[in-house]
């Protein structure tokens, strides 16, 4: 047999072995059995004193997943010369990493040196959705942590003033279809946008208009009033939806009406696949529910590099 096409099999044989062995509900079941709803506990107790505790952990596993796959390399502190990914710009108004840390902390004292920090990630942004009124799902566990963190590769996220093809391309390259795409920035139902990453919809929008046209105009005005051209308040800016602490479908809702927050949102309207995906989950929640379990999923399974437990989350041993 030609060695080239020997090798090439034990390579397909390889990776099929080790995306199927990797992550499994069950993962814990033995070691750790108790590992999910000690996480639950650390992420009630937050969020009953910290209502934007839920879209903080949902954004920092997306932001985890989107660079070096789902490592927990977000969670990593800056050491000497080395910048690490949460302070990278996208990433500066990122929060409730103590959250991550009282569960492990929790976790350790049960089960010490067993549950990965990359599946805290997981299983917490889980939580954050269920107990906002969202669905829950069983999380597929077995994630290893990452040693390496750079804040410079934080320019691999998507960012808020992408358009239909950049958000394609950043997706595609993480094995995420359009479909994903859609589903995933649903998530934008939860949570807070600062000025700074609307800002080019309300203000120079181009040559001829000062505001992004696709706006509704009262909803653009109302956008102008707390994020004005020169805005000097730091942390000025506005709800991704009129319910923000509740997981639902008002995001879709208000972006057929024009009250959508990032171009990226605005993006979704521009072409008939994705636009007509928006129409089908603004009118039905339960599609949306279960659409939504599916991504999550997929997204929290983008393989990171990594191949240890952290005994602190922060940093490598």
């Amino acid at each position: 047999m030609n060695v080239h096409f020997l090798s090439l099999i034990l390579t397909v044989i390889l990776v099929i072995s080790s995306n199927t062995e990797a992550l499994s509900p069950h993962y814990y079941d033995h070691s750790c059995p108790q590992a999910d709803q000690i996480v639950t506990n650390a992420v009630k107790e937050a969020m009953s004193n910290d209502k934007t505790v839920p879209a903080a952990l949902l954004r920092m596993h997306f932001h985890d997943c989107f660079v070096r796959g789902c490592d927990a390399s977000v969670l990593l502190d800056s050491k000497g010369k080395n910048k690490a990914e949460k302070d990278g710009p996208p990433n500066i108004s990122l929060h409730a990493f103590y959250v991550i840390d009282n569960a492990k902390k929790a976790l350790e004292e049960q089960c010490p040196g067993v549950v990965s920090c990359a599946d805290i990630v997981s299983l917490a942004a889980r939580d954050a959705v269920a107990l906002s009124g969202g669905p829950t799902w069983e999380v597929p566990k077995g994630r290893k942590d990452g040693r390496v963190s750079k804040a410079i590769e934080t320019r691999q996220l998507p960012a808020p003033t992408f358009n239909i093809s950049q958000l394609q391309q950043s997706f595609g390259q993480r094995g995420l279809s359009m479909h994903d795409l859609v589903v995933l920035s649903g998530g934008h139902t939860l949570g807070f946008a600062h000025c700074s990453s609307f800002q080019n919809r309300i203000n120079n929008f181009s040559t001829q208009k000062q505001v992004d046209p696709t706006l509704n105009p009262s909803f653009a005005a109302s956008l102008k009033g707390i994020c004005p051209a020169h805005n000097k308040a730091k942390n000025a800016g506005a709800t991704m939806d009129k319910s923000t602490t509740s997981f639902d479908n008002i995001y879709y809702k208000m972006l057929m009406q024009g009250k959508s927050l990032f171009s990226s949102d605005q993006a979704l309207l521009t072409t008939p696949s994705t636009k007509k995906l928006v129409v089908k989950y603004a009118s039905s929640m339960e599609e949306y529910k279960r659409a939504f379990v599916k991504s999550m999923i997929k997204m929290s399974s983008i393989s990171g590099n990594g191949n240890e437990v952290r005994l602190n989350c922060r940093r490598v041993r």
